[in-house]
């Protein structure tokens, strides 16, 4: 759960690291989790984030360098999140110390998530047996038959099963834990965490968009100028022949730039993007969902409604519980 404040302990992130570990995902879980954000305005950090390791001396992905001094995995049982890496030699087991430090910390109801092939990680504990998981794409087979009992999802960016959560590819790490902020914290405060990533808050469409294929000879322009107008005009009656015009192409063009760049289809990112919009007015402090509709582009508040909990997982009201004003100050109190 999300702490704020000086009376609440921030909520702890262990991060192992095994030989062999892709240094990237490190990097994602600590420039996620570990950084200050003193632009927030925040009472205190989201969160506090510690490397654990069965060694003191970890060396990394193809040795690029080596990790020294790196706490035990006593860390672990601290942990209220335990972060679990890829690494490429995903056919060779983790030791049982790992495993048994990840099992301990599921068992005691810590919320474990696994970037990239840290998933393997996962599987070997035995915690993903007949759960939904996902895996990078060049290693999905592999997985399916090292681990037949998973219910593998490979064309999806992360799978979020409550207390278990994976992500595909390396990159697919930031979009789980954008996702983890959000839910933890509100799309506010995700959408904050993004801007200074330079990265999209929200992307839809999976990892199939990345799997191998031909490049084409004239990439199409960046859709950046055009998503940036829409963005400004959510509120309004904007379609997607709308978008198509602006940026003076048909809508079938538009559509086939929107899968490419985006992975998504135009009026799904339009929607997107209208419920994020609502998620930030309900934070904000806006109770009537009429208004919140209207401002967004949603219409009416029963597809306000429907849309939301679709997204979210929550109604609106249950949004404004946990992520608006009155939810602010009672963690600040």
């Amino acid at each position: 759960m999300p702490q704020g404040s000086s009376h609440h302990r921030p909520h702890q992130v262990a991060v192992i690291v095994d030989a062999g570990t892709n240094p990237f995902e490190v990097g994602v879980a600590t420039e996620l989790f570990g950084l200050p954000r003193p632009e927030l305005g925040l009472p205190g950090p989201l969160y506090e984030v510690s490397l654990c390791a069965p060694t003191p001396e970890v060396r990394m992905n193809h040795g690029f360098f080596t990790l020294a001094g790196v706490p035990g995995l006593d860390a672990v049982d601290e942990a209220d999140t335990l972060v679990v890496p890829g690494r490429p030699d995903n056919v060779v087991p983790r030791g049982e110390a790992v495993l048994e430090a990840i099992r301990r910390a599921h068992a005691r109801g810590a919320r474990v998530m696994s970037l990239c092939t840290g998933s393997f990680a996962l599987a070997e504990a035995g915690l993903l047996d007949g759960r939904r998981a996902t895996t990078h794409w060049m290693w999905a087979e592999t997985f399916r038959e090292l681990h037949p009992k998973v219910l593998l999802e490979p064309d999806v960016l992360f799978v979020d099963e409550g207390g278990i959560l994976t992500a595909a590819g390396s990159a697919a790490a930031l979009d789980l834990g954008l996702h983890v902020i959000r839910r933890d914290h509100g799309a506010e405060i995700a959408n904050a965490v993004a801007r200074r990533l330079v990265f999209a808050a929200h992307r839809d469409g999976g990892q199939r968009q990345f799997v191998e294929r031909p490049v084409p000879r004239v990439p199409d322009e960046s859709l950046a100028p055009l998503l940036a107008w829409a963005r400004e005009r959510l509120g309004e009656a904007l379609a997607v022949a709308d978008l198509a015009a602006r940026a003076a192409v048909s809508p079938a063009t538009l559509h086939r730039r929107f899968r490419t760049e985006l992975g998504t289809t135009p009026l799904a990112w339009l929607t997107g993007e209208r419920v994020a919009l609502a998620c930030r007015l309900i934070e904000r402090g806006e109770e009537r969902l009429d208004v919140v509709a209207a401002r967004s582009g949603l219409g009416t508040a029963a597809n306000l409604r429907a849309r939301v909990r679709r997204e979210t997982g929550l109604s609106p009201s249950a949004y404004r519980r946990r992520f608006g004003p009155a939810a602010g100050e009672a963690v600040t109190a």
